[in-house]
């Protein structure tokens, strides 16, 4: 008697050119290209309606966007103030959440704390793949966590991770790497392994209302591994940056369905756990600036904040026939555009000399209102003529050497008041939103970059 074959459940596809093949091969039969097939799940369609048999269901109807409803979304407090700044003012109920960074950075203590605090009032489990229970059971005692009502599963099956659910609100997946659901033959942390169980975890949090968190292993490049469509199942992507002998940490969001995608949130690592930090000036400004050429302070907006971080400058005579330019948390395109207008239009020359460029502690610039702050910097460094530390710049600079105005113009030089500056220099077009504040702070109203240097007193020939 014949028995029936089990019909394959995974196969392998080409990530160059789809061809499909029933086993992992070296090489693709079809384009010649090695190491591209990976696995993949074989996904039977389901008739949804049958004519022949009579039936028919309708699964979904499109609908007029003005019989659509605002659904609400409750938000829970993490425990950790900058946390939920990040997150958008809290935890959202039944949402991906994915924590990426360094090995040793602090992602396992930060989702240990905030896990620790949800267990008090909600069931909370934490998932932990990669150490054991004891481990974990070490890490609270050390941070002093009150997690008697905090579950521990040690276990790398996603199946039974899904069995030990329970009545659990939030769950911490540590990690998506170490994870692996049975449906698939290859090992843990591989492409195929990855996609399908982020895709189930997901299927999971959006129809049982329980919130991931789900700590992702980084590249040596510093972006996540596995495929990209990891980040893009995810509601909300952080990336947790900082040198690891460092105590301040920066908690950045790339991605956030539930709230802004450029906020920063400000970790100290401490014995007792890490921690919120509120005053960025020990972070972001020095306390020697305005003794020594070529910084400055720009008010950056990052999300639903301001605040001023220092820009400096470095500028030495070069060594070889090609100068050098380096920057660090500014847009290395950037720099190499604001060098020409300098050079072009103020007639300051850096043919012959190396460049480096720095944002204080860590963070990364992208807004274009930094750029009159680099280009004062520069010049500062040039020119060998420090800048009053009480002093603030801001402001986008064309090709031609003009001054465009920038947003949260208003929101920036009330940053700037609160931390104590005596004095701005603000596009021209931006003076008239700032004007209720020249009692405050004293306003200069610049249109072009030569002014700037002027106001600063950096142009030699007055």
């Amino acid at each position: 008697m014949a028995t029936k074959t089990k019909s394959p459940t995974t196969q392998y596809v080409c990530s160059e050119c789809g061809f499909i093949a029933p086993k992992w091969l070296g090489k693709c039969p079809d384009c010649g290209n090695f190491n591209t097939m990976q696995e993949e799940l074989v996904r039977v369609e389901q008739q949804k309606t049958d004519v022949r048999r009579g039936v028919g269901t309708v699964v979904s109807r499109a609908l007029p966007i003005s019989k659509i409803g605002y659904e609400k979304f409750d938000r829970v407090n993490s425990g950790i103030e900058e946390f939920d700044t990040v997150l958008g003012g809290g935890i959202v109920r039944g949402s991906l959440v994915l924590l990426g960074g360094d090995p040793g950075i602090g992602k396992s203590t930060l989702l240990t704390q905030v896990a620790a605090h949800l267990a008090k009032e909600h069931p909370t489990l934490y998932v932990s793949a990669e150490e054991s229970c004891s481990q974990v059971k070490m890490r609270c005692d050390r941070l002093r966590l009150a997690s008697e009502n905090l579950l521990l599963l040690n276990e790398t099956c996603l199946e039974e991770i899904e069995n030990n659910l329970g009545e659990c609100r939030f769950v911490v997946i540590d990690s998506v790497q170490a994870i692996y659901t049975e449906t698939m033959n290859s090992a843990a942390g591989s492409v195929g392994q990855v996609r399908e169980c982020a895709a189930k975890l997901m299927r999971i949090a959006k129809s049982r209302q329980i919130t991931f968190f789900i700590i992702g292993h980084v590249t040596k490049e510093g972006a996540l591994a596995g495929p990209k469509v990891l980040e893009h199942i995810m509601d909300t992507v952080l990336y947790f940056e900082g040198q690891p002998e460092d105590n301040f940490k920066l908690l950045r969001a790339v991605k956030n369905r539930f709230g802004s995608a450029q906020e920063v949130g400000v970790f100290e690592m401490t014995d007792e756990g890490i921690k919120s930090v509120r005053d960025y000036a020990q972070i972001f400004l020095s306390e020697s600036r305005g003794l020594a050429a070529g910084s400055a302070v720009t008010p950056s907006e990052s999300g639903n904040r301001c605040m001023n971080v220092e820009l400096q400058t470095l500028i030495t005579k070069t060594a070889y026939g090609m100068p050098r330019r380096m920057s660090l948390g500014v847009d290395y395109n950037k720099l190499i555009l604001l060098i020409a207008v300098l050079e072009k239009r103020c007639g300051i020359p850096f043919y012959s000399l190396d460049v480096y460029v720095n944002a204080m502690g860590g963070i990364k610039l992208n807004e274009p209102s930094i750029d009159l702050a680099v280009c004062v910097a520069l010049a500062s460094a040039a020119y060998d003529v420090p800048i009053d530390k009480y002093t603030a710049v801001f402001g986008e600079v064309g090709l031609t050497g003009e001054i465009r105005p920038v947003t949260y113009a208003e929101k920036r030089v009330n940053e700037c008041i609160k931390t104590g500056f005596k004095r701005v220099i603000l596009p021209a077009k931006n003076k008239k939103l700032c004007e209720k504040y020249a009692e405050k702070i004293e306003l200069i109203p610049v249109q072009y970059v030569g002014q700037a240097l002027k106001a600063l007193q950096l142009r030699k020939d007055g």
